[in-house]
Formats: C-alpha cells, structure tokens, sequence
C-alpha cells in the first residue's frame, strides 16, 4: 500500500499539470469556441517549459502514454459493431495498400539516400502503422547492428514531430479536398501516425470524424501483429531473429475491441456508458495537453540530417497515396 501511495505521489504533480491544460482548453473552447483537442495541444507547447521539472516529468510521460490508452479504450463505448462493418471493404482496400506502398517507399528513399534497407523499413513502417509504438516494436526484430538504436531513437523523434504537425494541419487538407465528415475520419485516421493525434484531429472537426478516425487508426495499430512477424520472418537469420522477437499486441487496442463489444451487445446500462464517455473526453484532453508539454519547439527545428528527406518522403508518400485511393473509391 505503502509503495503504491508513494507511486500516487510521484505521478499526481505531472497529472495534475495536464489536466489543468486540459480545463483551461475546455473552458476556452467551451467559452469562445473552437477544438478543445487544439487548444489543448497549443497551450501544452506553449507551456513546455514545465516539462523540464523533475516533479512533474513522470507523471506527463503517464498521462501521454497510459492516460491516453485508458481513453482510447473507453471510446470503444462510443462505437458500435455496425460501426465498423459501415467502413467497408473498399477502406481496408485503402488502408492495406497505402501501408504497404509506404512501406516499400521508406525503403527505396533510404538506399537513395546512402542508409541501409533496414532504416527503411524501420521508418516506413513506423509511418505506416502507428508511429512510436511501431517504431520500437519493428526494431525489436531487425537486426543488431551499431547504427541500430540510432536510428529507432530518430524514427521516433521524427515520426512524432510529423504526427503533431499533421495533427494540426491534415484537417484543413481535408476541408480543402472536400471530404465530409465521415470521409475526413477515413483519412485522418489513415495517414497520421500516432493514436492521440489522430484522436485529437479528429475529434476537432466533428464527433463522426473523431470516432471514424479512431477506429480506422486502431485498425492500423492492429496491422502491428502481422507485420512485425512478416518483419521477422523476412529477416530471419538462421532462426535467431524470430527467436527473440516479441510481436506486441496493443492491450489497449484490445480493450477497444472489447468495449465496441460491450457497447454492440446493450451490456453497458446509459447510467454507466455516459460517465465513462465523458472520462474518456477527459483522458484524450489531458493526454493532448502532455504531447503538447513534451513537443519542444527547439527539438522539431533541429531535427535534421538526410534521414529527415525519408521520414518526411513517407509521411508524403502516405498522404498523397490515401488521399487518391479515397478519390477514387469516392468517384
């Protein structure tokens, strides 16, 4: 009892930063108008420099990461199975194909670059399936080698720093191609990286776009499973690498399912559904607000190097891909 006191302790100054962001957002947004989501995510940037304390860093990492995954779990009590089969086969189509051409594509822009096949693969596959996650997942079953933590360290870094800026300026993409909601969703949650910045896109346009996009994106993450083992069985050298590989499943995307379940079924009474909805609200805000904390303005502009051409060639490669297959299955 005692240690999980003294975790509270250690995790409440970071928490409490983070939801203090995201009352601030919710008041201006619910006072003046415009995205909570937005809001919520400018004033973490604005404010980074909290970050940097020793007292609240921990308990920031918590809300960003497990906050986060609780809230995207719980939104599953906003969607039901019909939900899902209304996306259609054509979205799939859409969704399989753009991954792996951007895949194939993070490939051929390294080795244009002087880096090796498996960067590539590293880093197309980070901008294909989830960003971050994916990033450390896939390099858990490449090859060692002395560049290795480098580059998975770099992937990260720029596959989030892209993920944020699309998170802000992929919807007016969207307004400008003439997307409606539920369309908006499809692409928001088929080309942007991470699930809190899909989350949060989406849901600054419309409630259909965010839970549109929420499930597209968790379809996404739940491509991770077939293709960090396609990974390894590709790169199996003499059996070694598919020993050691550890092929994640999200607990959180599961959780997803579960609720979408749970909701499809009538189980959950509205007493309880309601409430639940509403923390689930409150987790994405606060877990925007902490993204935002640990976005540092500094970090985006150094990022450099000609590795940044493929994370940035990818997430363009993605982008164009989706929007053009979603023009044509729309025509």
């Amino acid at each position: 009892m005692g240690a999980l006191l003294s975790h509270v302790r250690t995790l409440a100054p970071g928490i409490g930063t983070a939801l203090l962001i995201a009352a601030a957002a919710s008041f201006v947004a619910d006072t003046y108008g415009g995205p909570v989501m937005l809001l919520a995510l400018l004033i973490g940037i604005a404010l980074n420099f909290l970050s940097e304390g020793e007292k609240v860093e921990a308990g920031i990492r918590f809300t960003s990461k497990s906050v986060l995954k609780l809230g995207v779990a719980l939104l599953g009590l906003r969607i039901a199975a019909s939900d899902v089969v209304a996306l259609g086969a054509s979205t799939v189509v859409v969704l399989v194909v753009a991954m792996a051409i951007t895949i194939l594509a993070g490939m051929a822009l390294v080795r244009l670059q002087g880096h090796t096949r498996i960067f590539g693969i590293l880093i197309g596959g980070a901008t294909a399936i989830c960003g971050a996650s994916a990033a450390l997942a896939i390099s858990s079953v490449l090859p060692d080698g002395p560049a290795k933590q480098q580059q998975t360290i770099f992937t990260v870094v720029a596959v989030t720093t892209l993920s944020t800026i699309a998170m802000v300026i992929y919807p007016v993409f969207a307004d400008l191609a003439g997307f409606d909601d539920r369309t908006t969703g499809i692409f928001l949650g088929a080309t942007i990286h991470d699930v809190a910045q899909v989350v949060g896109s989406g849901y600054a346009v419309s409630e259909l776009a965010g839970d549109t996009a929420t499930i597209v994106k968790l379809f996404r993450v739940a491509m991770l499973l077939p293709v960090v083992f396609l990974i390894s069985v590709l790169l199996r050298e003499k059996g070694a690498a598919a020993a050691s590989a550890r092929l994640p499943l999200p607990l959180f995307a599961l959780a997803f399912v579960a609720m979408v379940a749970l909701n499809s079924l009538g189980i959950v009474p509205e007493a309880l559904r309601e409430p639940l909805v509403a923390l689930s609200r409150w987790c994405l805000v606060a877990a925007v607000a902490a993204i935002g904390l640990t976005t540092s303005i500094k970090d985006i502009l150094e990022i450099g190097g000609t590795a940044i051409y493929a994370a940035v060639g990818t997430t363009i490669v993605l982008l164009v891909t989706v929007m053009g297959l979603l023009f044509v299955i729309g025509g």
